[in-house]
C-alpha cells in the first residue's frame, strides 16, 4: 500500500532545545524515502519515530551549516552497519564538497554503504524517473543553499467502459496514454474522450533563505510546502541579516505561490511557544501548521483545478 507522509525528526534552528532536536525531515513517498537535512541527533530521532536506515533512498542536504548536516556522518555509518542493500543518492551543493567528504569519512567504520553522491552546481532537474522529478533551486542564505521540489507527473485515468465502447484494448490503451490520440476504424479517439487527467502531487522543501525567486519557484502549486520560519515578524531585521524568513514571509510565499498546506519549522530557540507563529501566518495562508519533533503530517489529498497541465 502506498503511503505519502512527512515524518518530522527535528525542528530546531541553530541551537537545539529540550523539546526540539536539530533538523531532520523524512518524506515517505510510496517506495521511496527522502531524508532532508540530517542534523545532529538524526539517527536517534529515527529510532524514536520509526524511520529505518533501509527506508532511505535519497538524502538531500540544503547547505553545510551544522544544524543541517552534522547527522550525516552517523547516518552513513548506520547505513553501513545495517548493510542497506540499495544505493542511496546524496544531493548537496557542489561548493560544499570538502564538507561532504569530511562527513562521509568522519571516523573509523566498516564501510559497506552504497552512496551515490550528486553534487549540485546550479538550479534545475537533478534526478528523474517515471515516478517523479526532483528539482533544486538556489536560495538566498549566508552560504550557498538549495531548496528542493518533488513532482509526480500528471497521469490519465481512462474509463474502462468508454474504452470498450470504442473497441480499444491491450497495447492500444498504452499508446493512447502516451500519444494522446489514436486512430481507430471509427475515427480518432483522444485521451480526453475516454478519461480525465489526474494531477500529480507536488512537494517543496525551502530551508534557510531570505525572500527570493527560488523560494517562490519551488513552492508554486505544491500540495505541501515545508518552509523555515526561524523568526516572528517583530524580528524581521534579524531574519534578513541572518538569511532567514519570518512566519509572515513564509505564509506570503505559500499564498502567492498557490501552495496547499504550509508546514512551518526551524524555529529559533528564543521562542518558547508555537502559537504566535500560527497567529502570524494563518491570516495570510489559512492552511498552516507548526510542527513539533515526532509529528507525522500526511500528504494532502490531490488538488484539482489550477496547476494541472
Amino acid at each position: 500500500m502506498s503511503v505519502r507522509e512527512l515524518v518530522v525528526l527535528g525542528t530546531a534552528s541553530q541551537v537545539p532545545t529540550r523539546r526540539r532536536n536539530h533538523n531532520g525531515y523524512f518524506l515517505r513517498w510510496d517506495s521511496h524515502g527522502f531524508l532532508f537535512d540530517p542534523g545532529e541527533g538524526t539517527q536517534r530521532q529515527m529510532i524514536h519515530f520509526g524511520v529505518t536506515a533501509s527506508s532511505i533512498t535519497d538524502v538531500l542536504i540544503t547547505h553545510f551549516h551544522g544544524d543541517h548536516c552534522l547527522g550525516f556522518a552517523s547516518l552513513v555509518q548506520r547505513i553501513a552497519l545495517d548493510e542497506v542493500p540499495h544505493e542511496v543518492a546524496v544531493h548537496y551543493p557542489a561548493s560544499g564538497q570538502v564538507f561532504y567528504d569530511r562527513l562521509r569519512k568522519a571516523s573509523i567504520f566498516r564501510d559497506v554503504s552504497k552512496l551515490a553522491p550528486n553534487p549540485i552546481e546550479e538550479s534545475g532537474t537533478i534526478a528523474e524517473n517515471s515516478a517523479w522529478t526532483l528539482e533544486a533551486a538556489a536560495l538566498d542564505h549566508s552560504v550557498e543553499c538549495f531548496g528542493y521540489r518533488l513532482t509526480e507527473p500528471d497521469q490519465w485515468n481512462l474509463d474502462a467502459e468508454a474504452l470498450r465502447e470504442r473497441g480499444l484494448r491491450g497495447p492500444d490503451i498504452g499508446r493512447l496514454k502516451t500519444q494522446g490520440s489514436i486512430e481507430t476504424p471509427s475515427g480518432v479517439v483522444r485521451r480526453e474522450d475516454v478519461g480525465e487527467k489526474r494531477r500529480g502531487q507536488r512537494f517543496a522543501f525551502v530551508m534557510d533563505t531570505r525572500m527570493c525567486d527560488g523560494a517562490f519557484e519551488l513552492a508554486k502549486d505544491v500540495d505541501m510546502l515545508v518552509c523555515e520560519s526561524t523568526y516572528l515578524d517583530e524580528h524581521e531585521k534579524d531574519a534578513h541579516k541572518n538569511g532567514h524568513l519570518t512566519a509572515k514571509q513564509a505564509a506570503t510565499i505559500a499564498r502567492e505561490s498557490n501552495a496547499g498546506q504550509l508546514v512551518l519549522t526551524h524555529l529559533s530557540q528564543r521562542y518558547k511557544e508555537t502559537e504566535p507563529f500560527l497567529e502570524e501566518a494563518r491570516p495570510i495562508h489559512e492552511n498552516t501548521v507548526v510542527v513539533e519533533d515526532g509529528d507525522t503530517v500526511p500528504m494532502p489529498k490531490r488538488r484539482e483545478g489550477r496547476g494541472v497541465g
